[in-house]
């Protein structure tokens, strides 16, 4: 059998003259992950995280920027990120809405949340609203099949969702600029 390679890193731009990975971030790897793993690479993820808590999500140049830190190559580095749903490569809204599709939420009417967030946000997955505030996913599994259907508010988990409910809290979420925090969802 024969491999089909394919270049999957997406030429860019800069799009910033400021580096996405801070000092700030750079110390905070160097100091609690480095000394924890056996080699600088083990710190990709935790590196992802920081990323994503900053920006909201990783960009292209941030993958670069990475690579380097943590001497890899920048196809590494985007093979990593590619892999995991959680980390997303486009600005996404204030508020990012992980609707869980595993089997139980798809048994429990995952689907009458989703034609819910439709009719009354105009969003498919994969779409924010008009004014950026809410961003729609569907997500494999939130580990939270107890509460099906369940979905991810930023970080904040909603179980048990009754549609209409749930699309009421959403649209009584500040509209205020700028990435969202765990706070704001609470």
């Amino acid at each position: 059998m024969a491999w089909i390679v394919e270049d999957r890193l997406k030429a860019y731009q800069p799009a910033r003259n400021e580096p996405y990975l801070t000092a700030r971030i750079k110390q905070e790897v160097s100091e609690k992950y480095f000394p924890r793993y056996p080699n600088k690479r083990a710190a990709l993820l935790p590196l992802f995280h920081l990323i994503m808590h900053e920006y909201g999500y990783i960009a292209a140049q941030a993958i670069d920027e990475a690579a380097e830190f943590l001497e890899l190559t920048p196809s590494q580095v985007q093979d990593a990120v590619t892999f995991y749903e959680e980390f997303r490569l486009e600005k996404t809204g204030r508020y990012v809405v992980n609707v869980c599709r595993s089997i139980s939420c798809e048994l429990c009417g995952h689907q009458r949340v989703l034609e819910k967030m439709r009719e009354i946000f105009g969003i498919e997955p994969g779409e924010t609203t008009a004014d950026d505030k809410i961003t729609l996913l569907e997500v494999e599994c939130l580990g939270a099949c107890e509460q099906a259907p369940c979905a991810l508010v930023n970080e904040d988990l909603h179980g048990q969702i009754k549609p209409a409910e749930f699309c009421s809290q959403l649209q009584q979420l500040p509209a205020a600029p700028g990435h969202s925090t765990t706070d704001d969802v609470r």
